[in-house]
């Protein structure tokens, strides 16, 4: 005597287009991260053969060849740069700030600028270059 047994029915689901799809997606994000750009504001910034590359989140003052101050894309005012840096100094820890000043700016609005941070109560600062 014979018995017949149950034919299953395997449902098999084929992931290799599913796959193929994601690490386009991947690839894409990867290639496009590096062409975000910073913030619309114009500035040359010297250049230096020993330049460091850092991608973080830092607090940055911008200064434009015209003399205008911009901290975290605000703009701002010398005398109130101190007040913005000491308020966002509350709500994050980071003790950290990065100075991308034009290559063309006056020196003397650029101390003026490393004066406020620093009164500021922040120790810690870069002055951020391109590599050359």
């Amino acid at each position: 005597m014979e018995i017949e047994r149950r034919k299953r029915n395997h449902a098999h689901i084929n992931i290799a287009p599913l796959v193929d799809v994601v690490f386009l997606l991947l690839i894409f994000f990867l290639l496009t991260s590096h062409l975000i750009q910073e913030p619309a504001i114009k500035i040359a910034l010297p250049r230096s053969s020993t330049a460091e590359v850092h991608r973080d989140k830092a607090k940055t003052v911008y200064i434009s060849k015209e003399g205008t101050i911009f901290f975290m894309e605000k703009k701002v005012d010398l005398r109130d740069l101190r007040k913005e840096i000491k308020k966002s100094l509350e709500h994050s820890g980071s003790d950290f700030v990065r100075i991308k000043a034009d290559k063309e700016c006056e020196i003397g609005l650029l101390v003026s600028v490393i004066d406020e941070i620093r009164l500021a109560g922040i120790k810690n600062l870069s002055i951020v270059t391109e590599r050359k």
